[in-house]
């Protein structure tokens, strides 16, 4: 076997274990503590940080996978205990599954593109990293409330609905306040800080070893 067939065999073992070790942290993120973040009503959430950690190592397709999956243990949070989960699967399951895993998938795409377009023009291979950071949580964001705010505009919340998310009446209300309050800009920051560190030290790691 030739040199670089041994190097293309172990890049592609290093890309599955990686991938799968993402995957896997993302399972316990989603259905621990260790995932969100609750302010009040609603919840910060973490775990766009291993996705973002896959962009910058891996690329769009494995970020988008890693996308995937963050989407769909959102979506399961809907049926087990999110607030505004249980309200949104109780007004159409459909548009609720849209709105969790289509943003997420968007999201991780979408980074890593950014990061692969960035880090062409970073000699330093510094502020593509802090670049991928900050899109990643981003493009969650906007992806997540825009769909949300298109697909749920009109739901009216009943008081006892409204009771459970801190007293806001309607999705839009509630959209409005994470976005203005303090969930999306602490996100922003902590995704901003921890997947491009993490993924910065991650993707020299993984130079070193293939």
């Amino acid at each position: 076997m030739s040199t670089k067939t041994q190097k293309t065999n172990r890049r592609k073992t290093l890309l599955l274990v990686e991938t799968a070790m993402l995957t896997a942290i993302i399972l316990v993120m989603s259905f621990t503590k260790l995932g969100y973040l609750t302010i009040g009503p609603l919840e910060l959430t973490l775990i766009m940080v291993p996705v973002i950690i896959g962009a910058v190592t891996e690329g769009p397709a494995v970020s988008a996978f890693l996308g995937t999956v963050f989407g769909i243990t959102s979506f399961i949070q809907c049926f087990t205990g999110s607030p505004l989960g249980a309200i949104l699967v109780s007004v159409s399951i459909f548009r609720t599954l849209i709105v969790c895993v289509v943003s997420r998938v968007l999201a991780g795409w979408l980074c890593g593109l950014v990061f692969k377009a960035c880090k062409k023009h970073d000699k330093k291979q510094g502020w593509s990293y802090v670049v991928a950071g900050v899109s990643g949580s981003l493009f969650n964001t906007v992806f997540f409330l825009g769909l949300l705010a298109l697909l749920f505009w009109n739901v009216q919340f009943t008081p006892e609905q409204a009771a459970s998310l801190g007293g806001v009446d309607t999705v839009l209300k509630t959209v409005i306040g994470i976005a203005a309050g303090l969930n999306a800009p602490i996100e922003l920051l902590v995704c901003a800080v921890l997947g491009s560190a993490i993924g910065k030290g991650v993707s020299v790691a993984l130079r070193r070893m293939s």
